[in-house]
């Protein structure tokens, strides 16, 4: 049930690196946090971290974590490893771990996640998990993973991305509504018998063919889309040994 995310991002290494690997650049254009500050460390031991995240106006939830990243590996690629957990009572996930992979080619290096956690508040946290927080984090895991390109490759702000983003979800969310009244209408003039006007029929199969476009044209070239992203992991995937170094102090 662990989440699994990659992009290939068409960017030197240090470059992707920096983005990610600097709590102020990663909160930036990472949708699941609102703050990421690194707490004092001590030479020769892990980094430790405190996270928060915004989830509604006024609720803030917070926690702590611990991370370590390999930035020489033999074979040229990069690892970051973390552990978290929250100890706030209304944080649906308690703790987790997971990790980084960077993965040079030719043409860019495929960026890479996979993480996992355990849920609180027992079977009803479970269910809650598994049809709603789940597909959320791992959506919000893709999306933010195409923010984070459009930085590199295309200059595109994280901000301005977001806004992208929002006007093109109310663009669409428009074009869904005028097109299930258009249904609605085409439905109300068959009931008007067969004196209505014949050019008054086409209107469902617009409204159907509008409603179409909004929930399945692809997104613009400036906006984050998850779907850009490769979800399913690849059957050598695991979990980099430096993630059993470190150990979460509660």
């Amino acid at each position: 049930m662990g989440l699994y995310v990659e992009a290939h991002i068409r960017v030197g290494l240090d470059e992707l690196w920096a983005r990610t690997q600097d709590p102020a650049q990663h909160r930036r254009w990472d949708l699941r946090f609102t703050e990421i500050d690194y707490l004092p460390r001590v030479e020769g031991e892990p980094q430790r971290f405190r996270y928060a995240t915004r989830v509604l106006p006024f609720l803030t939830v917070a926690g702590t974590g611990v991370s370590a990243g390999e930035k020489e590996r033999p074979d040229g690629t990069r690892t970051s490893a973390l552990r978290f957990a929250s100890p706030h009572p209304l944080s649906l996930l308690a703790e987790g771990s997971g990790y980084w992979r960077y993965v040079p080619g030719g043409d860019g290096v495929r960026f890479l996640t996979g993480y996992d956690y355990r849920p609180r508040w027992g079977r009803p946290g479970a269910v809650a998990d598994r049809l709603l927080f789940r597909p959320l984090m791992g959506w919000a895991t893709a999306w933010s993973f195409d923010r984070l390109r459009l930085w590199l490759e295309r200059g595109v702000t994280p901000e301005r991305a977001l806004r992208n983003w929002l006007a093109e979800m109310a663009v669409r969310a428009l074009v869904l509504l005028a097109a299930c009244s258009g249904l609605v209408c085409g439905a109300l003039m068959d009931a008007a018998g067969p004196l209505a006007p014949l050019a008054l029929f086409a209107t469902p199969v617009l409204a159907v063919l509008a409603a179409l476009s909004a929930l399945f044209v692809p997104p613009l070239p400036s906006t984050p889309a998850a779907r850009r992203c490769l979800r399913t992991p690849h059957a050598h995937a695991r979990a980099p040994r430096l993630l059993t170094t470190l150990e979460l102090q509660r």
